[in-house]
């Protein structure tokens, strides 16, 4: 099934094939890359190299979700993405995404040219919202039941996963368009790892199709996370191959 998406001044049609998302971290901790790409020129490089292989978004973020660490300050987080981002558009980045929860730094790189924000907090500030509405960007909207920074995994915090996950994500799109948001500028993403032990992930990613039937384009955001090392055994450098597994079969999902 087609569905549209609107960013900024582009309209897409998602849903022939999947997309993919080369993600590029302008933070100095990344936990699966940190060391490897330091400075805007090798960060900028390494958008290059996602392009080249096929990367639809470019994906570009200034703070770890490393919970262990104190929050960026916007300022310092906008200096850290902006030229970044400025960078991946130059370099032809079909898309760019900006993986913030701080509207500051959402509307900072959207006007270097990022089209989608990538909210990781569940939308905790109306703020994005009211950039996305503003601006025209599409907003990722995630589900976690934990504030940026703070880490929760219980395994008897929900009844029903899939459906506290259902049930989160179709609010939080209503709360966006209370503010302006339309329906075709939004993306849902169930959130792996993000509160939740990896079997309540794995019990997530089992039932997709519960999530079709909000109507939006899914984000699975899973490349190297702690349930493909729960399963695996490995590492994050060494998880590339559960990686594969577990996109193989998002995509058919």
């Amino acid at each position: 099934m087609l569905r549209r998406l609107r960013a900024c001044s582009e309209s897409y049609e998602l849903g022939a094939r999947p997309w993919l998302m080369g993600v590029v971290n302008a933070s100095p901790d990344s936990f699966s890359d940190a060391g490897r790409f330091v400075g805007l020129d090798a960060q900028a490089e390494r958008a290059r190299e996602l392009i080249a292989a096929g990367a639809d978004v470019i994906d570009v973020g200034g703070e770890s979700g490393i919970t262990n660490r104190p929050a960026v300050d916007a300022d310092e987080e906008i200096a850290r993405v902006v030229p970044l981002v400025e960078r991946a558009v130059q370099a032809g980045a079909p898309v760019v995404s900006i993986d913030t929860y701080k509207p500051a730094v959402a509307e900072a790189a959207i006007a270097a040219g990022a089209s989608i924000v990538n909210d990781v907090s569940g939308l905790r500030d109306l703020g994005l919202a009211d950039v996305c509405a503003r601006t025209g960007a599409a907003l990722v909207v995630m589900h976690t039941r934990a504030a940026p920074k703070q880490r929760l995994q219980d395994p008897a915090l929900y009844e029903d996963v899939v459906a506290d996950v259902a049930a989160f994500l179709r609010e939080r799109m209503d709360a966006a368009m209370e503010r302006g948001v339309e329906a075709e500028q939004l993306l849902l993403d169930p959130g792996p790892d993000f509160t939740k032990t990896p079997a309540q992930t794995v019990a997530v990613l089992r039932r997709l199709d519960a999530l079709h039937e909000l109507g939006r384009p899914l984000l699975l955001a899973i490349s190297r996370k702690d349930f493909i090392g729960a399963v695996t055994g490995r590492p994050p450098a060494r998880r590339d191959a559960g990686t594969l597994a577990a996109l193989a079969h998002g995509a058919d999902a």
